[in-house]
């Protein structure tokens, strides 16, 4: 049985922009294009309304290209847990108002199950402070907490 990934859209943008002069986003772009073209097929990968939104922002043609790449994943809803775990990460992540609907992406994963979150999100998501709060509050609800990642974690793991 696969792993599940939560596949958030920081990903998705990285795989679908033009290629970034700056070394450290194209570099971020080339192992997302390396994760989605020779690991992807390894996991079930899921999506939600949030990430259908974010990805449809913007430029026509690119919103397009973003979510084209998308059309076979699972798209994952919100449950009664979901919106709990909404109420307790809002109080606890300490997450700026502007950017809560990273605390949707994270309620969504773990009130669904998943595995893993992909994510290049470093400032709310893939951040050891929050990772912390989160497996914290998780192990007080009795929640698995998903292995919050970059696609370069998911390059070549035990998997193969």
């Amino acid at each position: 049985m696969k792993n599940k990934v939560y596949v958030e859209s920081s990903v998705i943008s990285f795989l679908t922009a033009r290629p970034s002069r700056d070394l450290i986003v194209a570099a971020y772009q080339q192992i997302t294009s390396d994760w989605w073209n020779n690991e992807r097929n390894k996991y079930q990968c899921y999506i939600s309304q949030v990430v259908i939104d974010e990805v449809s922002q913007g430029d026509q043609q690119a919103a397009a290209e973003r979510l084209k790449t998308i059309t076979d994943f699972i798209k994952i809803g919100f449950n009664d847990t979901v919106f709990k775990l909404i109420e307790e990460y809002n109080q606890v992540l300490e997450i700026p108002e502007r950017a809560k609907l990273d605390v949707y992406h994270l309620a969504l994963a773990v009130g669904n199950g998943m595995d893993f979150i992909l994510t290049w999100n470093f400032k709310h998501m893939a951040n050891a402070f929050v990772r912390d709060k989160l497996y914290r509050i998780n192990g007080i609800l009795g929640l698995q907490t998903p292995a919050i990642c970059t696609p370069e974690e998911l390059i070549g793991g035990i998997y193969d």
